[in-house]
């Protein structure tokens, strides 16, 4: 018999260096052990408004550049926005950022637009700080640290557990 996966988790991603992919991954990782319920990972180019339609619940993970979220981010949201305005009120969101400094810019910007679209946070932004500041070092292939990953993937346990159990 196949199994029941009444709920869905999309989570929208852009990475650069990889950082954002690896806590992107890790999360759904997490979302993934919680039965009932579909886990999308979709980078930001792929993912359109129905598949934001179609979720119960969103991720949207970013790097910072230059204090903001992606333009791959910044783009999926201008291709959506009015396409699911006044559609997905009330729906779960979370937000995970991977940051050369703060991640502030990012968290704030995608924070507006969720409130535009009415959608509900569940969850603080998770932001790991890589402390890139050089050329170099920005451009460079990034690896999160374990603990970080664990981070992420428990908040994708705790995002799915919440859509199963009808919590949000």
């Amino acid at each position: 018999m196949a199994e029941d996966l009444s709920k869905s988790l999309l989570v929208v991603y852009h990475s650069m260096t990889g950082g954002t992919r690896q806590m992107a991954q890790a999360l759904c990782d997490g979302a993934a052990q919680e039965s009932g319920v579909a886990v999308r990972l979709l980078h930001a180019s792929q993912a359109h408004a129905a598949d934001v339609l179609a979720a119960d619940g969103l991720v949207f993970a970013t790097p910072e550049n230059l204090a903001a979220m992606s333009g791959q981010l910044k783009d999926f949201f201008d291709r959506c926005y009015y396409d699911v305005l006044d559609q997905v009120n009330g729906r779960p969101y979370a937000t995970l950022v991977c940051a050369g400094s703060d991640g502030q810019g990012a968290v704030r910007q995608i924070e507006r637009i969720a409130t535009g679209w009415r959608l509900r946070a569940v969850a603080p932004a998770l932001v790991v700080c890589t402390h890139a500041q050089t050329r170099e070092a920005i451009a460079a292939p990034k690896h999160i640290a374990s603990d970080d990953l664990a981070r992420c993937q428990a908040l994708g346990e705790a995002l799915a557990g919440g859509l199963a159990l009808g919590v949000f």
